[in-house]
């Protein structure tokens, strides 16, 4: 008598619970099946999910899930089996053919990545590699991960622009921005010269299928004849993003892996130019292939805002409208656009930080707790918030521009002065805008955002004010001014990452005198390792095919609904700007919309 097939055998194939579409218990099995488990196609394109040695342990709860899952897909091939077996002559037929259940074969192009890890490998194509996206973040975070080992074992790097470049060239164009980790730079110079082997150069046009055709002939050679996984990052201007993809999607793409494809920022400039955009690159490519890239999603301080709500019990019972008086979303750069003024002329800082960056920091402050970490789960949260928030009428918005100015001696340049700005623009380079969530956490409370260039300091952070002690008893021991009593919770995202709680103490003493203090995570006080750059982290996850920190379709279209018509309004009407000097904490007009809704900015203080 042959005995069962084991959990882990008879579940060895991805399709195995999914051969009995007419069978209504086999359709209730695939539905509890995650969506990650289900091969995906188009075009040649594969998506089979590739976990690094890099990646964490999951939780306990995420673990029993696959554990479940396997379980339903091994009851899934028992089911095929016994309808197969259904005609059986006699009940000894019928035992016999359940107890030698075989699992189903494989689609001759779906990969079991966990049982053939070692005949994979993942080809690496930088799209734009001599521009100064490529060099600055993207190499740099490459080599990162694979100074950390969080590659896999069999990777290629290939470099793709019009530029004409040698593979040494590249090597010594990259080498130059390559930096090491803290704590492992003893082998720097070994793991440098290891990773620079594995880098490699493409020239061609971006929307010529010949000169991708090339390419992919380089990389089968590399790939010599494993799985081919294949990951393209457009680090290109945006008017050429079809192109590409089209030209990688019918030649340069996986013939029996999976393809992912890295869209970065900006997608689009409004509703009708992103929903194009979307239309047009989903000719070529599957949603689940399209990995729109948010650096600011990367950030340490922003991965942890779940993780601080969601398993501090302190935390959870505050984050509603009964506690918190506002929220502030923060972001200032202490320069000026430095020769990028004919990009950002083109988009402002509406576009280029608030509709994006802000934005998901809002929605993923402001979510409701998912049914789990699934990706899909916490962008359908994500989803929610967006679309429960208020339109913004331009009352509600304040815009400026920075002008020259001079302080101790050094002069600093307007942003007109920008010789790729025409002299008469409008773009603002600063906006705070007041926004409101219509849910029944959030009804009422003021989310106020403020972005801008060429400010007194460099920072991004999120602010929480709580609402006053109602009857304080100290009221008259912490002075006239209710706000200086008021607890404050402040995620620094950069630079100098932290957490802390402003609350309200005695100071040492006879008498009863209070101070406000804080209690303060430092993160580089707590923590001796170096915090990775937000792009190693979202190139790792594009690699394992994780997409929770990546921006689906629908949460663009909602964020562009809420910002689109705003934007076309002070378009239209020209809005002229408030001036303000380089270096100032932007325009006056911000601090009267915050008083408009009893909020005062929390950067204006002293914190630390």
């Amino acid at each position: 008598m042959t005995a069962l097939p084991s959990p882990n055998h008879c579940c060895s194939s991805s399709s195995s619970a999914y051969s009995l579409n007419s069978s209504i218990g086999i359709r209730q099995i695939q539905r509890n099946i995650p969506f990650s488990l289900i091969p995906q196609k188009k075009f040649g394109f594969k998506n089979v999910s590739f976990r690094s040695k890099c990646t964490p342990s999951l939780p306990e709860a995420v673990l029993m899930q696959d554990v479940v899952s396997k379980i339903l897909s091994c009851l899934g091939a028992l089911a095929t089996k016994l309808v197969a077996t259904n005609e059986a002559s006699s009940p000894k037929e019928l035992k016999e053919g359940l107890l030698t259940v075989n699992p189903p074969e494989e689609d001759e192009n779906t990969v079991d990545s966990d049982a053939k890890g070692d005949d994979s490998t993942v080809s690496i194509t930088i799209v734009g590699a001599s521009g100064d996206l490529a060099k600055k973040k993207i190499f740099p975070a490459l080599f990162a991960l694979y100074y950390e080992d969080c590659l896999p074992e069999h990777f290629t790097i290939f470099g793709y622009a019009r530029s004409k470049m040698t593979d040494a060239e590249l090597r010594d164009m990259v080498s130059r921005t390559l930096t090491c980790r803290i704590d492992k730079r003893e082998n720097c110079g070994e793991k440098m010269e290891q990773f620079l082997k594995r880098c490699f150069y493409h020239s061609g046009n971006y929307d010529s299928e010949q000169n991708f055709t090339e390419l992919d002939g380089k990389l089968k050679e590399h790939e010599a004849g494993r799985v081919s996984n294949r990951l393209f990052y457009l680090s290109i201007p945006p008017n050429i993003f079809v192109d590409a993809v089209k030209c990688a999607s019918r030649s340069a793409s996986s013939a029996n892996g999976w393809t992912r494809v890295i869209v970065e920022k900006p997608f689009g400039r409004d509703s009708d130019s992103s929903a194009a955009l979307t239309r047009s690159l989903k000719q070529y490519l599957e949603e689940e292939q399209i990995f729109r890239i948010d650096h600011y999603l990367g950030k340490e301080l922003v991965e942890n805002l779940s993780v601080l709500r969601f398993s501090n019990l302190i935390f959870e019972p505050l984050w509603s409208r009964k506690y918190i008086r506002n929220v502030q979303l923060i972001f200032s750069e202490d320069f000026g656009t430095e020769g990028r003024g004919g990009y950002f002329d083109h988009y402002g800082i509406i576009r280029d930080i608030m509709q994006n960056h802000l934005l998901q920091i809002l929605a993923l402050f402001a979510m409701e707790t998912p049914v789990s970490l699934d990706a899909e789960d916490i962008r359908n949260e994500k989803v929610k918030v967006l679309r429960s928030m208020r339109p913004i009428h331009v009352d509600d918005v304040v815009v400026g521009q920075y002008k020259g100015h001079t302080r101790g001696g050094q002069s600093y340049p307007g942003y007109t002065d920008d010789k790729t700005v025409p002299e008469d623009s409008l773009t603002p380079t600063f906006a705070a805008a007041a926004l409101f969530i219509d849910n029944a956490r959030w009804d009422g409370v003021p989310f106020l955002m403020k972005a801008g260039k060429a400010l007194h300091d460099r920072r991004a952070e999120i602010r929480v004010q709580f609402r006053h002690v109602p009857g304080n008893l100290y009221y008259r021991n912490s002075g006239t001014d209710p706000d200086r009593a008021t607890n404050e919770l402040v995620i620094r995202v950069q630079p100098d990452e932290a957490i802390y709680l402003k609350i309200n103490n005695k100071v040492p003493g006879l008498g009863m005198r209070l101070d406000r203090s804080n209690l303060n995570l430092l993160y580089k006080a707590r923590y001796a390792k170096e915090i990775p750059d937000a792009y190693e982290r979202l190139v790792l996850d594009a690699i394992e095919g994780e997409r929770r920190l990546f921006i689906r379709s629908d949460e663009l279209d909602a964020a562009w609904s809420l910002f689109t018509p705003v934007l076309k309004e002070i378009g239209e009407k020209k809005v002229i700007p408030e001036y303000y000097p380089y270096g100032s904490r932007g325009p006056v007009g911000a601090h009267y919309l915050a008083a408009r809704h009893n909020v005062k900015w929390g950067d204006v203080g002293v914190d630390e």
